[in-house]
């Protein structure tokens, strides 16, 4: 808790980012802040930030956590809905909110991930997104 890794490179600085689309919106950058400070109050477990420019085109930023019930998956969920709604992005569409296991926020430029332990683990998106080498990868968990 309280410490957030990235896989592939820090949020860019604003001099680097892309110009918002819309003026008052607040930049990928800050919507990272915004939600990756939020998931650290909710007591968020083992936060990731991917960053994705170049990687894929529907996000700059993937951002995954885990809650330890499906009750703290939703309401993390739910804290981040309003947080983001109340810094002006109006629509932050949810998926999974019904059972909670695994829901997916998306904010426009960053898409964020919430699991239960036991589904994150089975997804492994930090895997899939990541663009560090397999070997590298293997030793630094060994």
């Amino acid at each position: 808790m309280g410490q957030c890794r990235e896989v592939s490179g820090a949020p860019r600085e604003e001099s680097n980012a892309i110009p918002k689309v819309k003026s008052g919106l607040p930049s990928a950058q800050e919507q990272v802040r915004l939600i990756t400070a939020s998931l650290d109050d909710d007591k968020a477990e083992d936060v990731v930030v991917v960053d994705l420019v170049g990687k894929a085109s529907f996000a700059d930023f993937m951002v995954i956590a885990t809650g330890r019930s499906d009750r703290q998956v939703g309401a993390m969920a739910d804290h981040l809905i309003r947080k983001l709604k109340a810094e002006g992005i109006g629509q932050v569409p949810a998926e999974g909110m019904g059972q909670r296991d695994w829901v997916l926020l998306d904010s426009g430029d960053v898409v964020v991930h919430l699991f239960r332990p036991e589904v994150r683990s089975f997804y492994n998106l930090e895997k899939l997104w990541s663009d560090e080498p397999a070997q590298a990868r293997a030793e630094r968990i060994a």
